[in-house]
């Protein structure tokens, strides 16, 4: 065991791009810049940045490319599972309305859009995965969401624990990431940010900066 040498934990982040109401997306923004970023900063002990990308604020438009992110995280390039140490997928969407950063725990097997996505589509009352029945059925992060948010806020951020990540296209993508994280044995997390209007762009690129760290030093 004491051979196998320290834990390491491979975080892959995705943001979106712009959606009916929100012409610019902070988390476009916060993910292209990221690894740049980290770089600069310095990367945590122990934490290897995966891929950091962008998705369409689409339900399925987001789906065929988070499922190819999926797999190319758990699996090489000769379709061999990849097995050093944990893996965490970040998903980061915009709560336009937020004034705080807010660690969302759990999401709900329902969409129902409140506006059409940027594909159009507008579902109501839907389950996002039929299979797993109906749309009340909540899936949960394994992550310990309260102590990430205390040290987040010990740092001096002003960020809060949420049960509620909505129903639109970030709950979509986040209960497809907690399923399949769930099937492979792995971490899912999803964290709304303001526009950066509301907070600027070097507090948001700091916060989550300071939410790898935390997420680097996690048992």
């Amino acid at each position: 065991m004491g051979s196998e040498g320290p834990s390491v934990v491979t975080v892959h982040v995705t943001g979106f791009k712009k959606f009916h109401g929100v012409a610019e997306n902070p988390t476009e923004t916060i993910v292209s810049n990221l690894k740049a970023f980290m770089q600069k900063r310095g990367m945590p002990k122990g934490l290897v940045l995966g891929s950091c990308s962008v998705l369409e604020t689409a339900g399925q438009g987001a789906i065929s490319p988070l499922y190819q992110i999926f797999q190319s995280s758990v699996t090489g390039p000769n379709a061999e599972p990849l097995s050093a140490g944990r893996v965490i997928w970040l998903h980061l969407g915009v709560n336009s309305g937020a004034t705080k950063f807010a660690i969302e725990q759990q999401a709900v097997n329902e969409a129902t859009f409140r506006c059409p996505d940027e594909f159009g589509w507008k579902p109501q009352r839907v389950p996002i995965v039929p299979s797993d029945g109906g749309i009340t059925r909540i899936r949960e992060t394994s992550l310990p969401v309260n102590n990430l948010t205390k040290a987040l806020a010990k740092m001096g951020y002003e960020v809060i624990l949420s049960d509620d990540a909505g129903r639109f296209v970030c709950n979509f993508v986040y209960y497809h990431s907690l399923r399949f994280a769930e099937e492979q044995g792995n971490k899912s997390l999803f964290v709304h940010v303001p526009l950066f209007l509301t907070i600027d762009e070097e507090t948001q690129m700091q916060f989550i900066a300071s939410l790898l760290e935390v997420l680097a030093s996690l048992n």
